[in-house]
């Protein structure tokens, strides 16, 4: 069960929406990624953040980014994501299936970029599979929505937190996203509500 219910009335506001007027997210697969996690993102997003979110079509991997690679720079999604900016999007998901890396850290579950408001995730190191662990599909879903929520919480202004509980703590490893969320911290709500 999530509890981002607190989050719900301030992502019009944060995102500088008009009164009203819901958050607009597109998500988009970037390479491959399983139809059945686009739909269950699509719904888990729109329910936990009231947000109209629409699924885009299919984007081929990063000309950079040749498949069959073990991990790839994370970087050169954002820009073809950016690129194919459907009109009408205030925000931006990429999903991609494949690993993904970021200057010097070895590996990252997501990327986000507020200048261009796109924001990509990888799945690779969600599956309990990786970690040799039996395979758990509900577990796998609940890393990917809150990895999505996380990124989408850069989208909108907020920075890492020292709250180990706080959806917008940096998972460092999966153990970080298993800990993490359901929702946000009292301080990172109070950061997304508009100023009085």
């Amino acid at each position: 069960m999530y509890l981002w219910l607190p989050f719900l009335a301030l992502v019009g506001l944060a995102a500088g929406s008009a009164a009203g007027a819901p958050l607009t997210l597109r998500l988009m697969a970037v390479g491959s990624a399983p139809p059945a996690m686009m739909g269950f993102l699509q719904e888990g997003l729109r329910r936990e953040l009231n947000a109209d979110v629409r699924l885009g079509e299919g984007l081929p991997m990063p000309a950079s980014c040749p498949e069959g690679r073990p991990q790839y720079p994370a970087e050169p999604f954002l820009e073809v994501l950016a690129a194919a900016r459907p009109p009408g999007s205030d925000l931006i998901l990429g999903v991609t299936g494949v690993d993904l890396a970021f200057e010097n850290l070895n590996f990252i579950f997501g990327l986000a970029d507020s200048q261009t408001r796109c924001a990509v995730i990888s799945l690779a190191r969600l599956y309990p599979e990786y970690y040799s662990q039996p395979r758990n599909p509900g577990l796998f879903k609940e890393r990917a929505l809150k990895e999505a929520i996380h990124e989408i919480g850069h989208l909108l202004g907020l920075h890492h937190c020292s709250d180990p509980a706080c959806i917008m703590f940096f998972s460092n490893s999966i153990l970080d996203t298993d800990r993490k969320g359901p929702g946000f911290c009292r301080e990172c709500r109070k950061l997304l509500r508009p100023a009085d």
